[in-house]
């Protein structure tokens, strides 16, 4: 059975397919008697098939070689597209943390979108949601993994504006898909050349063709911006970041997975396409550059935010600058285990901070206060979920921070004091939230405030318990190294960072009433980082401007142009047939005459050339 179960495993990312089909009859309207909720039971159902099945796969699976599943799709000459499939422990390992928390957010939802009329959509774009990111895990092959990563974006786009009929909501969507089809252009021109220069799309074959790749300097530079393009836009990392901040107009539940495992998706395939990027050192400076600069710079943005799950996904943007750091260096087993603890502790504090909304019915962090009295299970998941986020002995996150500061510790010590910069600013961040939404004097939208219902609590105090317990997930996997083996520097630096962070933000004084500072500088620096540096209006006057231009431009050419041109010929055509027809006589003697006539001409202006020629030729005999 478990052999069995092995062979299928390509039937997991189909679970949540075929959930987002059987509630289509409740999505479009077409069962209205039982209400949306069966077809919300129905998702949630296929996505415990997917989990159960995908946990006999990864105990199997489970330090064991990997196996390769190859489907082939199209078979012509010598092209031949398969879908291959990488069965191993990381994998499976991925797709399980896929579908756990793609189990844990739906139950979250059950009681979130219990009141929302559209409950049936949203649970069959989550079920589409899920099979993309489920199959994405286990395809090991670039040409599937990139039809994913385009049903990614779609499904984004529709989650973000799951709200359609509210203006916001409408340019968040718009925003969203439009700054990831930009990196998902360039990835596809990476693909193609890839598909040229190698002739395969599975990463087997791509890795052995990179260890004896001949590729002149300008081609590898190119092919590896090309392919950090599409991460750098899925991962939202400067300059393509300025989607997921907005794409939390959409419903919490979808922003559960947006910051825990679609935005690690993106890093996903770009750890996977590592082995190809060493080809061109400028490809991995530039995502070392990328990293650092989305890292320091999304955790500096994020302490000047008021919406608070703005500022949540200003610190998801930062921990996954990290992971590009990491891959730019070659250590991708750090990535991994930072894409692991970030994910579980993101999704808990995108709950707990779920649950704030839901019972406030307000977003904005100046207008909170006070529920940890009101709403203990809450306020115990927020401080979990921060605390497996940041380097807090022994929680997850301390041990994947752990791991990148003692690799990067003696040969790259400014990386490490990016990483500690990094953690300080998180941990300042996510006290000043707590500080915030959880302590002082009850406000006017808090003072009655209940607890969230069991449909809520049950899935929240589960993966509180469960990031409670990813340090043993870890050591019954063998990642956690030994006591002996670990530096007593690393860890005292990584605690200190942690512990600054986390006084400063108890220190420093918090204003309700978001007055702006007298001092020049301060109200300069406030706005700096409140409007994210300034990019989105540099934007405005760069490349929008310059799009609007040539859109301009073009619009006039096409209008006075191209169909001046065509009208004119339009117009010519028109007048010389009502002139000719004043000349018609109706007489087939003057028709016959006139066709001779014409046919004559245009046979002496065809024999015209040669009989020039002859007159020569007879020029010269003479």
């Amino acid at each position: 059975m478990t052999q069995f179960l092995t062979q299928t495993s390509w039937c997991v990312p189909l679970y949540g397919l075929i959930g987002a089909i059987l509630t289509l009859p409740w999505s479009t309207g077409i069962v209205r008697r039982t209400g949306p909720r069966p077809a919300a039971y129905f998702n949630v159902l296929m996505t415990v098939l997917a989990f159960l099945h995908g946990t006999v796969i990864f105990r199997s699976t489970l330090h064991q070689e990997p196996q390769e599943i190859i489907i082939h799709w199209l078979k012509a000459a010598d092209l031949d597209l398969s879908f291959a499939l990488d069965i191993s422990s990381v994998s499976v390992g991925s797709m399980e943390l896929v579908t756990g928390l793609s189990l844990l957010a739906q139950l979250f939802a059950l009681g979130y979108m219990e009141k929302d009329w559209a409950i049936a959509r949203f649970f069959a774009m989550m079920g589409f949601f899920e099979a993309a990111m489920s199959g994405l895990a286990i395809s090991n092959s670039l040409f599937l993994t990139y039809a994913l990563l385009e049903i990614l974006t779609l499904s984004t786009y529709l989650l973000v504006g799951f709200w359609y009929a509210q203006p916001l909501v409408v340019t968040a969507a718009r925003d969203a898909f439009l700054t990831k089809r930009v990196g998902d252009v360039l990835l596809l021109m990476g693909v193609v050349a890839l598909a040229t220069l190698s002739g395969s799309l599975n990463f087997p074959d791509l890795y052995e063709w990179a260890e004896t790749a001949h590729l002149s300097p300008t081609a590898a530079t190119l092919l590896g911006l090309a392919l950090i393009a599409g991460p750098t836009g899925k991962c939202a990392q400067f300059p393509l970041h300025l989607w997921l901040d907005e794409a939390m107009e959409g419903p919490n539940p979808a922003s559960i997975l947006r910051n825990s495992v679609v935005v690690a998706g993106g890093a996903y395939v770009l750890i996977k396409l590592q082995p190809i990027l060493v080809l061109s050192p400028v490809a991995s400076t530039a995502l070392i550059v990328i990293g650092t600069m989305t890292a320091v710079g999304a955790s500096l943005v994020a302490l000047a935010q008021i919406d608070i799950k703005r500022s949540l996904s200003h610190s998801t943007s930062a921990y996954l600058g990290l992971v590009f750091i990491a891959v730019g260096m070659q250590w991708t087993g750090f990535a991994l285990l930072v894409l692991f603890t970030h994910a579980i502790a993101k999704a808990l504090l995108f709950m707990s901070i779920g649950a704030v909304i839901l019972t406030t019915n307000n977003q904005n962090l100046t207008e909170m206060g006070g529920l940890w009295s009101r709403m203990p299970a809450t306020t115990t998941s927020f401080v979990v979920g921060a605390a497996g986020l940041v380097g807090l002995l022994p929680l997850g996150g301390f041990w994947a921070l752990r791991q990148g500061v003692s690799i990067f510790l003696y040969e790259n010590p400014w990386l490490v004091a990016v990483l500690l910069l990094v953690n300080c600013l998180n941990a300042l961040s996510l006290t000043r939230i707590f500080r915030l939404v959880f302590l002082g004097q009850p406000q006017p939208k808090t003072r009655r405030a209940p607890e969230v219902p069991w449909p809520m609590a049950v899935p929240m105090v589960s993966l509180t318990i469960l990031t409670l317990l990813v340090p043993f997930m870890l050591q019954s996997v063998s990642v956690l190294p030994d006591w002996d083996y670990i530096n007593p520097l690393a860890v005292a630096l990584l605690i200190s960072s942690g512990l600054l962070g986390t006084l400063m933000g108890a220190a420093i004084y918090l204003n309700r009433n978001w007055s702006r500072p007298l001092q020049i500088s301060l109200r300069f620096l406030q706005d700096l980082l409140a409007y994210d540096f300034y990019v989105e209006k540099l934007y405005r006057v760069t490349v929008v401007f310059a799009v609007d231009v040539i859109s301009k431009l073009s619009n006039w050419i096409d209008r006075y142009v191209v169909d001046g041109f065509v009208n004119l010929v339009g117009f010519a055509t028109i007048f010389s047939g009502q002139g000719l027809k004043y000349s018609a006589s109706g007489q087939l003697q003057s028709y016959v005459l006139t066709i001779l006539l014409g046919v004559s001409v245009l046979g002496l202006l065809m024999l015209w050339p040669l009989l020039q020629v002859l007159s020569w030729e007879f020029k010269i005999l003479n």
